[in-house]
């Protein structure tokens, strides 16, 4: 009987573990993380996708940035009643009154019919912008929220066609660019124009980044992805 109920009790552990396996192969796959002190495992949650969204940039020049930033900030509730809520602002790193202003756009027509306020010009008036602003209005359709550098680069370019521009950039890849000093962050398409490239790089290595953004060896690839006219390139660092 000893034998026969040994005979049994392995067969029974035998199915409810492969019951066991069973169920598993059944569970939706998730990453878990293990805790060595406790013991225990916890699911962590796959990160949501990103979703693209529309970015207003707008840039000037002011006479004096100490004296332009009181007004911007007051002027913050007017922006988000017009569909406008602010990313960033920038000083431009050779010139400081060199200004750009990234907002994520959360109504496009009524951001549109902001830009064009006789209101908003009289505010930016005061506040001493003393050059014409120039606002263009894009589709993010990547972006790493990761990247926080101080200092960053922004490239707009218009190409011949837009997916055959982006296999030339995807096959140089963000592991080259970062050898180079820039850190891919945004990649946008203009609204009004899909074959308007506007690209962000935070800048790790000064030197390496202007070395490689300046480079023959840069503009040739540009030429060979389909890019038109001079790229305009403009380094800015984060205003405080």
């Amino acid at each position: 009987m000893t034998t026969t109920f040994s005979k049994l009790l392995t067969i029974s552990l035998a199915a409810l573990l492969f019951s066991c396996a069973d169920a598993k192969k059944e569970e939706p796959t998730e990453a878990t993380v293990t805790s060595a002190d406790t013991a225990t495992t916890m699911k962590v949650a796959p990160e949501p996708a990103f979703t693209p969204f529309d970015m207003a940039e707008i840039e000037h020049s002011v006479k004096d940035y100490n004296t332009w930033r009181p007004f911007f900030n007051t002027d913050s509730t007017n922006r988000k009643a017009n569909g406008l809520e602010d990313i960033v602002v920038g000083r431009g790193i050779d010139k400081t009154n060199n200004l750009v202003i990234a907002m994520k756009v959360t109504d496009l027509a009524k951001a549109r019919a902001f830009s064009t306020d006789p209101k908003l010009k009289e505010v930016m008036e005061k506040a001493g912008v003393n050059s014409k602003p120039s606002t263009v209005f894009y589709r993010v359709i990547r972006f790493d929220q990761t990247q926080h550098e101080k200092q960053w680069v922004l490239v707009t370019h218009k190409v011949k066609d837009f997916d055959a521009w982006v296999k030339v950039f995807d096959t140089e890849g963000t592991a080259k660019r970062a050898e180079e000093g820039l850190l891919d962050v945004v990649l946008a398409r203009g609204i009004d124009d899909p074959n308007l490239v506007h690209l962000v790089f935070d800048i790790k290595d000064m030197a390496k980044a202007k070395a490689s953004i300046l480079s023959e060896e840069k503009k040739k690839l540009m030429m060979s992805a389909g890019v038109e006219g001079t790229p305009k390139i403009e380094f800015y660092s984060t205003a405080e």
